[in-house]
């Protein structure tokens, strides 16, 4: 149990958690920047947690749900308002509706999370600030200290995961509801490289091919929210063609893009991506969290072995990215 001190502060509306953890300090903070650990312990062990966004950086949201025994599901929400890699981050956090709206029924809550290396490994604090003192007894009422403590009971368990949690993995694809699967990769170089990577045409033409084979002939980048890409792949000495088509809904460099996508000449209804980027150990943690129009559509793309072709792209990538290094 890493927890080492709770209190409560009637007078300044703050509930402070003090947990000290025997990993190092980069460790600790990946842990809390990449969702598929987060949501290992972010929620009870009865509410386990999903994250449908996670945005790492100033004016960035974060998204999820936890759900009940019984099938209930409660949304959250966090607003990034402040982060300082390795030191620091402190969130608007509230509960929400699916699409992270504020639930104004119940009240928000500021939340800092302070790090900190210590001699025998690393420190987190925790600071919950409350508008007023209903506001903190409604939330403490509903068992919400308690809740913490349980959560973080689970973190020694994927902190202890030593063998560096992402660099270890490939692409691989996590189902989060019955139309959303989020594809999680680390592409060792920085968040800069990786972002443009995905907006260089000519260095998209030598990576984004999947399997050995292809070519992309078509590659048209969308450079500003409201315009349109098309991306077209074809077979190294045959006729074979496909392609995506789709509009760029919101961009924020260098860690999210919100995109529409449809198969060219197809009649399947479009996806909605949504890729966010994110500074961790080792490189850049790529999300992709896709949108389907239903679960049979979702598990027909997933059947076509999608994430061994972006396996191979993403490889692709690292060996351009490690050259240009070089």
């Amino acid at each position: 149990m890493p927890l080492t001190s709770v209190e409560k502060d009637l007078d300044q509306l703050t509930i402070a958690i003090v947990a000290d953890f025997p990993v190092p300090l980069r460790r600790l903070w990946d842990a809390y920047l990449d969702p598929r650990q987060l949501e290992r312990f972010w929620g009870p062990p009865t509410y386990p947690a999903k994250f449908f966004r996670h945005d790492a950086a100033v004016g960035g949201r974060s998204v999820y749900a936890m759900t009940g025994p019984e099938g209930d599901v409660h949304y959250g929400c966090w607003e990034w308002k402040s982060i300082d890699p390795l030191h620091s981050f402190e969130v608007l956090d509230w509960f929400a509706d699916a699409a992270g709206n504020p639930n104004t029924d119940l009240p928000a809550m500021h939340a800092d999370f302070v790090f900190d290396e210590t001699s025998a490994g690393s420190r987190l604090t925790t600071t919950s600030r409350f508008d007023s003192l209903e506001q903190m007894q409604q939330l403490l009422d509903m068992g919400v200290l308690e809740g913490t403590r349980e959560a973080m009971s689970q973190i020694d368990t994927v902190l202890a995961d030593l063998a560096s949690f992402a660099r270890e993995r490939g692409t691989e694809a996590n189902i989060l509801s019955e139309t959303q699967v989020r594809v999680a990769r680390l592409i060792r170089g920085t968040v800069g490289q990786v972002w443009q990577a995905h907006n260089d045409a000519a260095l998209m033409k030598r990576w984004l091919l999947g399997p050995d084979g292809w070519s992309m002939p078509v590659c048209e980048i969308a450079t500003n929210v409201g315009d349109s890409y098309r991306y077209e792949w074809q077979r190294d000495g045959g006729d074979e063609r496909f392609g995506f088509t789709g509009e760029l809904l919101e961009s924020v460099e260098p860690y999210r893009a919100v995109t529409t996508e449809a198969m060219i000449g197809m009649n399947f209804p479009a996806t909605l991506n949504e890729l966010t980027l994110t500074a961790v150990d080792g490189g850049t943690l790529l999300s992709l969290v896709i949108t389907y129009a239903n679960a049979e559509q979702r598990d027909a793309v997933l059947a076509t072995g999608m994430t061994d072709g972006m396996e191979t792209s993403y490889q692709r990538l690292e060996g351009l990215l490690a050259t240009a290094a070089a």
